[in-house]
């Protein structure tokens, strides 16, 4: 049987990625060694797991390390550990398109970062490209692995400019070995062969990873006394010191989440968070507890400062890391906190739990259900606690997440309603939330309106406000999609019932004289058939003071935004018709009916019935079947006007 051996092109993303990290320039050039060593205490957590239900694998094997070692001569740098390892098949689908999913959006971040090509370490860290990061410092990288149980090793190696070779080799021990092939030094530049600039950097970076950093290191120890050269004197000859290789372990492995906050820096919370999260950012807030009761559980959660660009990918993990006894159980671990928080990063330590869990298990555990129920309540007070302007920055940017929450966490809807915050036709800009809007509301006033769309501009500017900003009511802009299912699914807020500006009767008790209104009810009948199949009705407006027409649905009808959502996603919208109103005090209205009156077979009244209906689409940002025909109808009475 021949060894399997095989050359593969790089995916068109993956090789773009390569030339950008190989061609760029580096805020930080360390930051590769930090993501090496994480992605090797990775493949220890799951080789740690793996042993709890195949110890036979690990035999005589699991003094778990991580080990670095360079050589100044050749150049090289080296880290290996013995976790899991990798097959064949592994290696393809871990090393070769590691990056595929987040170089698109790589890209485009690194393009908005700067103007100056420089590629920064939060970068890196963010989209998952850790591995590919050594390109930073190597012309070449190998990596040789050999997964738990396997009879063969598996060889990887590239120099990042288009392709790559995997192959059978032979390896005597479990686990990954990675070596670069470093860059020449530049002036200015560290040198990743230097123990100084290692040491230093694991201290930095990977201070809290669980298992020992190793790395053989020159160091100075006495003399035996017995081996001491003396002179004729007696008196020792040079120094009486001498210059040893030893292993050095270089982190300190502390669980600071075992620990009291009053015992951990804030320097110590940045850099865990960073070795957890890959963020670069430091975390807007920490939450640190120990609980305690019939079960005790350690829990160390961090807000990030800034979304990450997958927030709402289905394929997105969860950010939270489940440890027993400090024994590293799973990551992404979705039981621990519900989706719409899946942006918090963060551990728990449950000595309690069964270190043979598996996620159907945990999704039926009592004690992680009671582990979520807390730490929800704890997020959320520490939510509460925040002073406005830092609420106001973090609802920027995990504002949306939240409003995901009201649809799907029945038992927490109102304490999520009240952490929502919206801007608002009297706000100027600034933020709302739905207890300062009920406090400002006018004496009068029953219902919290609300008008959905995708633009800030038009919603503010929509006629359907006109009659609410003549009573001097305020309405909440609602301009993210998910808005749309937060108003589905939040009736009323405090006793106060949510309505819609767009949407049925407004209840202003603005009445029109039945005189008045029976002598429209010919044009309008005449409007409904020119329009059949676009509008459900014609009718009397009660929303519009100053515009022409406006579009409006029914009570339990779809918006014209949520419609507008489900048709760019392909989904298939039910069918819908809306109700075109009319302002019977408007002159373009009374005009017409004059025509109408005049003469009800003149073709002009069926392009007035268009314009109408045209008019009214264009006021609420929506786009209109034949915009040529509209220009064209326009131009004709803009020349007879003047």
């Amino acid at each position: 049987m021949g060894i399997k051996k095989e050359t593969c092109e790089f995916k068109t993303e993956v090789q773009q990625l390569l030339h950008l990290i190989i061609n760029s320039l580096y805020s930080n050039k360390e930051i590769f060694v930090r993501e090496l060593v994480s992605n090797a205490s990775d493949a220890i957590d799951k080789a740690r797991f793996k042993e709890q239900t195949a110890p036979e694998l690990f035999e005589g094997s699991n003094d778990f390390k991580i080990r670095i070692a360079t050589d100044s001569e050749n150049r090289t740098f080296e880290i290996s550990d013995n976790g899991i390892g990798m097959t064949f098949e592994e290696v393809n689908e871990n090393i070769g398109t590691i990056a595929r999913s987040g170089t698109a959006a790589f890209v485009e971040a690194l393009e908005k970062s700067n103007g100056d090509n420089t590629i920064s370490p939060e970068l890196i860290g963010q989209f998952g490209v850790g591995f590919y990061s050594a390109f930073i410092a190597a012309d070449k990288i190998t990596l040789v692995t050999k997964a738990a149980g396997a009879d063969t090793a598996v060889k990887w190696e590239s120099d990042g400019k288009g392709s790559y070779t995997v192959e059978e080799t032979e390896k005597a021990e479990r686990g990954t070995t990675i070596t670069l092939e470093l860059k020449d030094v530049e002036e200015g530049d560290q040198d990743f062969t230097e123990e100084y600039t290692i040491r230093h950097i694991i201290k930095k970076h990977s201070d809290f990873v669980t298992y020992p950093v190793v790395m053989n290191v020159e160091k100075s120890e006495p003399i035996p006394e017995e081996e001491i050269v003396k002179d004729a004197e007696g008196k020792p000859v040079g120094e009486p010191y001498r210059k040893v290789r030893a292993d050095e372990t270089l982190n300190s492995m502390k669980a600071i989440w075992t620990k009291s906050k009053d015992d951990v820096t804030e320097e110590e919370y940045d850099e865990f968070y960073k070795h957890i999260s890959h963020n670069w950012d430091k975390p807007m807030e920490i939450l640190h507890k120990r609980f305690e009761g019939i079960t005790e559980y350690d829990a160390l959660l961090f807000l990030p400062s800034k979304a990450p660009f997958d927030m709402f990918r289905p394929e997105r993990k969860n950010g939270m890391q489940l440890y027993c006894k400090r024994v590293f159980i799973m990551d992404d671990c979705k039981e621990l906190l519900p989706e719409y928080l899946g942006f918090v990063q963060g551990v728990v330590d449950a000595p309690d739990l069964n270190l043979n869990v598996s996620r159907e298990i945990l999704q039926e555990d009592r004690l992680v259900r009671n582990i979520k129920k807390n730490l929800v309540k704890k997020i959320f007070a520490m939510l509460e606690k925040m002073d406005q302007e830092k609420y106001e920055t973090f609802f920027d940017e995990f504002g949306q997440a939240l409003k995901a929450g009201l649809p799907t966490d029945f038992d927490n809807k109102e304490r999520i309603a009240s952490l929502l915050r919206y801007k608002t036709t009297k706000s100027d800009g600034k933020y709302v939330s739905l207890d300062q809007y009920i406090e400002n509301m006018k004496e009068d006033q029953k219902e919290i309106y609300y008008i959905t769309g995708e633009n800030m501009t038009s919603l503010i500017n929509s006629p359907l406000l006109e009659a609410l900003k003549a009573r001097d009511y305020e309405v909440i802009l609602m301009v993210d999609p998910v808005d749309e299912w937060v108003a589905q699914s939040l009736p009323e807020y405090k006793e106060k019932k949510l309505k819609s500006a767009e949407k049925g009767d407004l209840d202003l008790d603005e009445t029109v004289d039945d005189e008045k209104k029976d002598a429209y009810t010919p044009l309008f009948d005449f409007i409904k058939e020119k329009l059949d199949g676009k509008v459900k009705d014609v009718q009397v407006s009660n929303r519009l003071k100053d515009s022409v027409a406006c579009l409006s649905g029914d009570d339990a009808g779809m918006s014209a935004y949520m419609e507008k959502i489900l048709k760019a996603s392909g989904q298939d919208a039910p069918a819908q018709q809306r109700s075109l109103e009319l302002n019977i005090n408007h002159p373009v209205v009374e005009k017409i009916k004059a025509v109408f009156e005049t003469d009800t077979t003149n073709p002009v009244l069926k392009d007035y019935s268009d314009l109408l209906f045209d008019l009214a689409v264009i006021s609420e940002g929506g786009k209109i079947d034949n915009p040529a025909r509209f220009s064209m109808l326009m131009g004709d009475i803009m020349a007879k006007s003047i």
